[in-house]
């Protein structure tokens, strides 16, 4: 009987330090995968599921960590039932063998989907609420408005090109002709 442990970081800059400490215990292997969690493909989870075998364990970190969907969490959990596989969710300290434990699972898996929804919500009004008092977002121009007018009246007067400029600016050729393309 294994127990094998999933994390999940969703880029490369972010640590599993939390998830490592939290299941070193627990688990005889961690398996890390570092993939948004959107992604439609996890390799090292997919992986990690089809070396489970009957009697073992697959312990996660966190709901959020493993699955992206109330369905996936579900669908996972009833499969690795099917083959005689136990799961746990250390956060939560749940055991899906148990009709406690289903239930609860099932619950906690349908509130961390609604809390991601709503986060994506909150965060697509919070965008759209700075965009209407003017505030841009995203990354900071390369160029200020000075040096698009002026880059756009060279070229204009044919007195330099594109690829003039951004050498000038320090910036590539894409970057001059998007700024100074007409808008709308």
């Amino acid at each position: 009987m294994k127990k094998l442990g999933y994390l999940r970081i969703s880029t490369h800059e972010q640590r599993p330090d939390r998830q490592i400490d939290g299941l070193h215990g627990l688990c005889d292997e961690l398996h890390i995968e570092t993939l948004s969690a959107v992604s439609a493909h996890r390799p090292v989870f997919d992986t990690l599921l089809s070396r489970l075998t009957t009697g073992d364990r697959l312990i996660v970190w966190d709901l959020d960590r493993a699955f992206r969907s109330t369905i996936d969490a579900i669908v996972t959990a009833e499969a690795l039932r099917e083959r005689g596989i136990g799961f746990q969710v250390a956060t939560l300290m749940i055991d899906t063998e148990t009709p406690a434990g289903e239930y609860t699972y099932t619950i906690m898996a349908a509130t961390a989907q609604f809390e991601r929804r709503n986060l994506a919500k909150r965060t697509r009004e919070g965008m759209e609420a700075a965009r209407r008092r003017g505030v841009r977002l995203g990354r900071p121009p390369l160029l200020s408005h000075k040096q698009v007018e002026d880059a756009r009246r060279r070229i204009d007067a044919g007195i330099a090109d594109a690829a003039t400029l951004a050498t000038e600016f320090g910036v590539s050729r894409w970057t001059v002709e998007r700024a100074v393309r007409p808008q709308g």
